[in-house]
């Protein structure tokens, strides 16, 4: 009696505050549901074609029930329909009608299953689909059951509402195996196996970093970018979508696995991140006392000649003074070569020597061996305003910038906007310079790539650092919002296809169209990405794309926000914290 009583209490701790029945929905509490079932089904199907609906980011409970039947019984069946199709078949060819196509596929097709039934590698079954799905109301609850019939259909799996049998519907839906709607379709082991496994994508790995939950399935989105064919990952959207908001939360957490991250930071989003985990904010402009001396050497490994490690270095720096001086002529090019030679040589570096501790020259160096050239006049005066003039104090110092630190953030904020894609040059190239030395894992960040992917030098460069990467354990994440520069070139494209990591957050209509074409997306997911909320995107991984929800723990986002209004009330607390101390 006391179990009877205790069974009676438990029902009314499950049962819902209301439950509505209607002839095409129910009301459960304050849900709306409707049953749809499988009604009839295309001669093939295809392989993973119930997906689309399992990944459906919708609410719905789905029942499968399979049912085995006698092979005997079948056998009969078939070949009594067998003999009612060869009759009319017989019948048609006696009025002279033309041969029904249709009328010798079924035949064809039923002897087929009869040999392989009767041969013991077919067997048949009754299968029963029935989808439940939930709503806040019957507006929503119409137009998710459309896009579901539409997903079906498009495959020629034609959907019926059960009608008048709503509560039939919802029991079978539920997870007791009582299948009270008892519709079924009668279908043998091949297309049956079409239905499983059930696909949904994942990108969880046994180790690694959380990029975020995966709007699918609500699984984790945990691996190692370190593990992939390369490290290199890209990230669009405009701005506001979330972009550094969801590079910050990559970098805090592959800081604590012993990553060194390098950071390009155009308006200063990561200093804050920077000053709270003891990184070092450099500030790289005209009035800075850091400076980084363009003309630094990298140090050869030992698999790798001075000459080769040389000349690379001098292709690198030619880059840098064109997008300094200005277009060269052929001419002014083959000078400019020979002058960085001897601009070296008064330092006794030469291609054959060992350079490893060897001061280098400055652009003060370089400047007199213009002036002593025939036909280096033009460059010598152009390059005078970055020795001499406005931009003096810029690039004509020797380096005094350690990259020491596990978190080195460049801001370039104050930076001329003309100067910001040599800054950008320039820093990268120290960089590189860098990480040629000292292999050690590493990402590099470059924020607002556009600043340098509007010049083919500096796109140039930025590409020839995404192909090489992987060889010095370096992983370059390139983040923009001026898509079109971006993607409008072959450079851009190649850093792209470089990328076995890509984030797709909230597009700009204006840009939709380049981004659909370019990551081959579905009009679903152009749709998606024209519309998500902050933190929601698309993460590509090689051949799989998932939609992602970025989500950082309290502290992390104290940290890592870049909203304006809530930096200001951080900054408050922090100043009434120490007024409190003090």
């Amino acid at each position: 009696m006391a179990a009877e009583q205790q069974k009676n209490k438990m029902s009314e701790y499950l049962a819902p505050g209301a439950f509505n029945i209607a002839p095409s929905y129910i009301q459960v509490g304050d849900k709306f549901a409707r049953t749809i079932f499988l009604a009839t089904y295309p001669r093939y199907l295809q392989t993973k074609w119930f997906s689309p609906v399992i990944n459906l980011d919708r609410v719905f409970d789905i029942s499968i029930f399979v049912l085995p039947k006698n092979t005997t019984t079948v056998l009969k069946q078939l070949r009594d329909q067998l003999s009612r199709l060869e009759s009319q078949t017989m019948e048609e060819a006696a009025k002279g009608k033309v041969r029904d196509p249709i009328l010798e596929t079924a035949i064809q097709d039923i002897e087929n299953l009869r040999d392989r039934l009767q041969q013991g590698t077919d067997k048949f079954f009754e299968l029963g689909v029935y989808i439940t799905i939930y709503e806040n109301s019957l507006k929503e609850l119409d137009e998710t059951e459309n896009k579901l019939r539409g997903m079906l259909e498009y495959q020629l799996v034609f959907p019926k509402v059960a009608t008048f049998r709503m509560l039939e519907g919802f029991i079978s839906t539920l997870p007791i195996n009582d299948d009270r709607l008892n519709i079924h379709t009668s279908l043998n082991t091949e297309p049956l196996s079409s239905i499983f496994p059930f696909v949904s994508f994942d990108l969880t790995s046994h180790d690694g970093i959380l990029y975020g939950i995966n709007t699918h399935n609500n699984s984790l989105v945990l691996f190692d970018r370190f593990q992939l064919e390369n490290y290199n990952a890209v990230v669009f959207g405009k701005s506001g979508g979330g972009k550094s908001y969801t590079v910050k939360l990559e970098i805090l957490r592959s800081l604590i696995f012993g990553t060194q991250v390098l950071i390009i930071d155009p308006e200063d989003e990561y200093k804050y991140l920077a000053e709270t985990v003891g990184g070092s904010p450099i500030k790289i402009s005209i009035t800075s006392d850091q400076h980084i001396n363009p003309l630094d050497l990298p140090v050869p490994k030992q698999d790798e000649s001075p000459a080769d490690v040389f000349k690379s270095h001098i292709l690198d720096l030619t880059g840098l003074l064109r997008l300094m001086l200005g277009e060269l002529t052929p001419e002014e090019n083959s000078i400019l070569d020979e002058a960085l030679i001897q601009t070296y040589a008064i330092k006794d570096i030469t291609p054959d020597s060992n350079f490893t501790n060897a001061t280098p020259p400055v652009l003060s160096d370089l400047q007199n061996i213009l002036e002593g050239l025939t036909g280096a006049e033009s460059m010598a005066i152009r390059l005078k305003k970055y020795t001499e003039g406005t931009f003096a104090g810029f690039l004509n110092m020797p380096t005094n910038v350690l990259l020491d630190n596990n978190l080195v953030v460049f801001s370039i904020r104050d930076m001329e906007e003309e100067l910001r894609p040599i800054a950008m040059y320039s820093i990268l190239n120290h960089i590189w310079t860098s990480v040629r030395r000292v292999q050690k894992k590493r990402l590099l960040i470059v924020d607002e790539a556009w600043w340098l992917m509007k010049y083919d030098i500096g796109a140039d460069f930025l590409s020839n650092i995404a192909k090489r990467a992987r060889k010095y354990y370096l992983g370059l994440t390139t983040i923009s919002q001026d898509i079109n520069d971006m993607l409008s070139t072959d450079k851009g494209k190649s850093i792209v296809t470089n990328s076995s990591m890509q984030i797709l957050m909230k597009q700009s209509p204006a840009a939709i169209d380049i981004v659909q074409k370019t990551f081959n997306l579905t009009d679903g997911e152009k749709y998606y990405l024209l519309e998500a909320r902050v933190g929601f995107g698309l993460f590509f991984v090689g051949q799989n794309h998932i939609g992602i929800r970025v989500l950082a723990s309290y502290a992390e986002d104290q940290i890592i926000t870049s909203d304006p209004r809530q930096i200001l009330e951080i900054e408050k607390a922090k100043e009434e914290w120490a007024k409190l101390r003090s």
